[in-house]
């Protein structure tokens, strides 16, 4: 029987020591290394290109062979990009961490989510969902502040030494992952003996058989979605407010000190600005009867306020903009997730959650260049 409290737990500690890094500030270090800005804008565009190329099919593979086993994939990338950058003394070496970063975050995306829901819908729980959702976007947003706060910390201490300190998290990560159970819903079997079933036919013809059964999780994933329309609008309407908030934090981190905001009070505000997250991801569960087109309206609207305050020029209230945004953000990603949830075939969960990020990379791609005219107008 599925110990659920365990299983929920191990995920959020898992959850906490992903998002914790003393090396979060990775922009500050590589510039305090002597990296000028335009090497750093190249390496985040292959950090992006990575991204994308391997969102869709990390989902796939963690719906072929278990989600745990992807989570555990996730933090083995994440730990040889931490040795890459230790070792890194050139723009190449950085690149290449950077892109098991990019892979790390996609092979763990979709699969911790998918894990969590097919867990609870086996014990007959899944209607915690919304408040598995909430939570874990609080651990996120508050674990990427301390992260934030900690920059000054490691460049005291030298890259090498935050880097390896993120190793040994990671170690206590894979720890942490081991003892989880693989479940699948869609029957209520472990999938770990599913897979073994599916082993015997891999092992006649390994590459035919996975390339197969890769193609055929994807075009079921595809044809889900040309089916069921909603989910597709559900997506698009999340990104889109998504998409606009990470923008506005992130010109934010520049706007602010031009505004007048001392130095050393930026990581508590950006620390402030994600806190705001926080809040929203907690308000939404008391409004369970509101329509996802009201919440939709609401957090859009409220998005769009945090873009004008950020023009207001005076630092305090584009602090309050980056707040609102957040709120509104973490609000609607929880209502989103849990409708998404429900709706999402068992067998291709982590692959529809994949192409749900997949979704919100494209939209920032269109979306960064227009964001950089409107945000660069006071």
């Amino acid at each position: 029987m599925l110990n659920i409290k365990k299983q929920i737990t191990r995920l959020y500690v898992s959850s906490a020591l992903w998002n914790l890094s003393l090396a979060g500030a990775w922009v500050a270090i590589l510039a305090a290394r002597g990296y000028s800005l335009l090497e750093i804008g190249f390496a985040e565009t292959v950090f992006h290109i990575t991204s994308l190329l391997f969102e869709i099919p990390s989902g796939i593979l963690a719906d072929l062979f278990g989600r745990k086993n992807m989570l555990i994939v996730s933090t083995v990338m994440k730990i040889i990009g931490n040795l890459i950058m230790i070792a890194s003394c050139n723009l190449f070496m950085v690149c290449a961490a950077l892109s098991f970063y990019a892979m790390s975050y996609n092979f763990s995306s979709g699969s911790g989510d998918a894990l969590a829901y097919d867990s609870l819908k086996m014990v007959g729980k899944e209607a915690y969902y919304e408040r598995y959702a909430s939570n874990e976007l609080i651990i996120h947003r508050f674990c990427g502040g301390v992260s934030t706060l900690c920059a000054g910390f490691a460049l005291f201490i030298g890259h090498k030494a935050a880097y390896g300190a993120d190793v040994l998290m990671c170690a206590v990560q894979i720890g942490t992952l081991l003892p989880l159970r693989e479940v699948y819903a869609g029957d209520g079997n472990n999938v770990s003996e599913g897979s073994k079933a599916n082993g015997k036919n891999i092992a006649g013809n390994l590459i035919g058989s996975i390339g197969k059964e890769f193609v055929k999780c994807f075009a079921e994933s595809l044809s889900f979605i040309k089916k069921e329309r909603k989910t597709m609008l559900l997506m698009l309407s999340n990104s889109l407010v998504g998409a606009v908030d990470i923008l506005l934090l992130f010109f934010l981190q520049a706007k602010l000190p031009k505004a007048g905001m001392p130095d050393g009070a930026l990581g508590f505000a950006l620390f402030f600005m994600e806190m705001g997250g926080v809040l929203g991801a907690r308000m939404i569960l008391k409004c369970k009867k509101l329509r996802y087109k009201n919440v939709f309206a609401a957090t859009g609207f409220f998005v769009l306020l945090g873009v004008l305050l950020e023009h207001s020029g005076v630092y305090m209230v584009m602090m309050l903009g980056g707040f609102v945004a957040a709120f509104s953000d973490d609000a609607l990603q929880v209502r989103t997730n849990t409708i998404l949830q429900d709706m999402f075939p068992s067998k291709q969960r982590a692959t529809l959650i994949s192409i749900e990020s997949f979704t919100f990379s494209m939209i920032m791609i269109v979306l960064s260049p227009l964001a950089g005219v409107v945000f660069s107008w006071w």
